[in-house]
């Protein structure tokens, strides 16, 4: 997009329309108090090549994942992404595809959000998915507004496990708090799983929220969680971060959740220093008219021709308008697309070997950082991260294998958890191969 600033002429003639004498006038509704008062600290401008290789220094200084061992999960997984997928995805139809507006005459766009809806569908064992959300975080608190809201004469609070991705719980404040809705906590117990004991003795919640597996990898008893929750008679939410987990994993649509909440970044998508994501966000029948975003279908034209058509968009620029649940803007279509491809790619052979993989290495891992002495913090079943209680002087020895060895051997836990001292969280992936781990553990002796 060129920018094209407006001349002198432009300027005063817009002024005139408006009616004001200069173009400060415009901004007189703004308090004073708001208004800077010093000039902004914008460098003078460059030309095209000076701008390239300032670009070109500022690159430089990030780390690029390619180059370095990452034992770092917490979120963001590195995971090997065929060479097909980037070569469509560059195609100009599904680069510069947009918001259907006028669903219409965007029968490809339409096409592809509901190739990847179904695909979601079938991998989270939901009825139904849709797709608009920009990363697990807002698909959660979006998932969380639903649940107060069909319960707001009951109660204005949702519980939240604190084993939910820290980044995600404070989204969910950021989304609900506006509104007068409160978030509690669920605590954790020593096994490094959400304190179901504790949520029984919660009253007046709308709603639950369990990420599995959870921040530090660990599996929760969904089936549990779906049987409180009923006792209850509030909507039980699933959260996950790493979606390949349920490739070896029981899906939570088996296991009853209402709605299910996740990351897609893994399906395809490359980490490109912290984003973008991609929000999943599934429910049952029952919560059809309740999820945000776009449901997209499948129907026959006058002429009896498959067509896809723009079935449900509860946003503020259609039917809903100011009852509309979100006011999602983008509907994420390049990176659905690209998770539809990868999905269609592996297959669900290669998702089950995929995460195989990735739970046979993170056990191998974890072995032999035991054996440099490492201890293991919890002995509950885990996927493909893991937390380890390290010695005295670790973070040093951390800081040594970023600069001298090129490895980035696990994130510390105690920013998240001020209790968990010493404590670090780990990851291996299919991109970490037998030698990468052996080279870990050598060097942390």
């Amino acid at each position: 997009m060129r920018y094209l600033p407006h001349t002198q002429d432009d300027i005063e003639s817009m002024l005139k329309i408006t009616g004001h004498a200069t173009v400060d006038d415009l901004f007189n509704c703004i308090p004073d108090y708001l208004k800077t008062k010093q000039s902004l600290d914008i460098p003078e401008s460059l030309t095209e090549w000076e701008l390239n290789a300032h670009m070109e220094q500022l690159a430089s200084l990030n780390i690029a994942c390619k180059t370095y061992k990452c034992f770092i999960g917490a979120g963001s997984y590195d995971h090997y992404i065929p060479a097909i997928i980037p070569y469509l995805i560059s195609r100009s139809e599904f680069m510069t595809a947009y918001t259907p507006y006028q669903p219409e005459v965007s029968q490809g766009t339409l096409q592809g959000i509901y190739e990847f809806q179904t695909m979601i569908t079938e991998l989270l064992g939901m009825d139904i998915a849709t797709a608009s959300h920009y990363d697990c975080g807002t698909a959660l608190a979006e998932a969380c507004l639903i649940a107060l809201r069909q319960n707001k004469k009951k109660s204005y609070k949702i519980a939240v496990s604190s084993l939910v991705h820290p980044s995600h719980r404070q989204i969910i404040q950021t989304y609900i708090h506006p509104a007068g809705y409160e978030m509690v906590e669920i605590p954790y117990t020593k096994e490094g799983l959400t304190d179901i004991a504790a949520l029984e003795k919660m009253e007046g919640i709308a709603g639950i929220a369990i990420q599995s597996p959870n921040f530090f990898g660990n599996i929760e008893n969904l089936k549990a969680f779906k049987s409180l929750s009923d006792a209850k008679d509030i909507l039980f939410i699933v959260s996950f971060t790493e979606a390949l987990a349920y490739g070896l994993l029981k899906n939570p649509g088996s296991l009853g959740a209402d709605l299910v909440a996740g990351e897609g970044q893994s399906l395809g998508i490359a980490k490109s220093f912290g984003g973008p994501g991609l929000g999943l966000l599934a429910g049952t029948q029952k919560q059809t008219r309740n999820l945000p975003g776009r449901l997209i279908g499948k129907t026959k034209d006058a002429n009896g021709a498959d067509g896809f058509v723009l079935t449900l968009a509860t946003r503020e620029q259609h039917i809903r308008r100011e009852k509309a649940s979100s006011n999602i803007c983008s509907n994420n279509g390049l990176n659905a697309m690209t998770a539809a491809m990868y999905l269609s790619t592996v297959g669900k052979i290669g998702i089950r070997e995929i995460a195989q993989q990735n739970h046979d290495k993170a056990e191998y891992l974890k072995e032999s950082l035991m054996k440099s002495g490492f201890k293991s913090a919890f002995s509950t079943p885990f996927f493909n991260e893991f937390v380890m209680k390290v010695p005295n002087g670790y973070e040093k020895k951390r800081k040594a294998l970023i600069d001298k060895k090129c490895i980035f051997a696990g994130i510390h836990l105690e920013p998240y958890y001020p209790e968990l001292k010493l404590h670090y969280l780990f990851c291996a992936t299919e991109t970490i191969s037998k030698s990468d781990i052996d080279h870990l553990a050598k060097e942390v002796q």
